[in-house]
């Protein structure tokens, strides 16, 4: 017999509410966040423009803690399993230490890779993980029920 992840009303509400909040997140991020790399990536130049490094980092790691966040939410609200949270929470937390440290070492090289820059920067800014954690977690409860 297949588990079912069934959501009530309240919990279909609250990520749906979670969800406007990451969106608010994107459309709000210039005024936000400091991030010199947004426009940088808009107009594909190819030199990186000035930036303060320590702002910098605290406006990725806000950013992504916020985004982290909320993502966190959502997925409780959907499984409403604190294993699973307490999971999630772990792998947030290595994976912006990983991140930020390929970051700033790519940011600090002398031929910058702007590909992969904009790669891992994008895991930093981006609720990517919920998109990837959602599905892994919805197939393990389904296989494992």
């Amino acid at each position: 017999m297949e588990k079912q992840v069934k959501l009530n009303t309240v919990s279909i509400i609250g990520i749906v509410t979670l969800v406007v909040a990451l969106v608010l997140v994107r459309v709000f991020q210039e005024y936000l966040f400091y991030d010199p790399l947004l426009s940088f990536f808009k107009k594909e130049s190819k030199v990186l423009p000035e930036y303060d490094s320590l702002k910098l980092f605290f406006g990725l790691a806000f950013r992504y803690f916020l985004n982290a966040i909320i993502s966190l939410a959502i997925i409780y609200l959907a499984f409403k399993d604190r294993a699973i949270l307490k999971l999630c929470t772990i792998l947030y937390s290595v994976l912006f230490v990983l991140l930020t440290g390929v970051l700033f070492i790519i940011l600090n090289t002398d031929d910058v890779d702007l590909l992969l820059l904009f790669y891992v920067r994008r895991f930093l800014i981006q609720p990517l993980f919920l998109i990837l954690f959602l599905p892994a977690f919805y197939y393990q409860k389904k296989v494992k029920g």
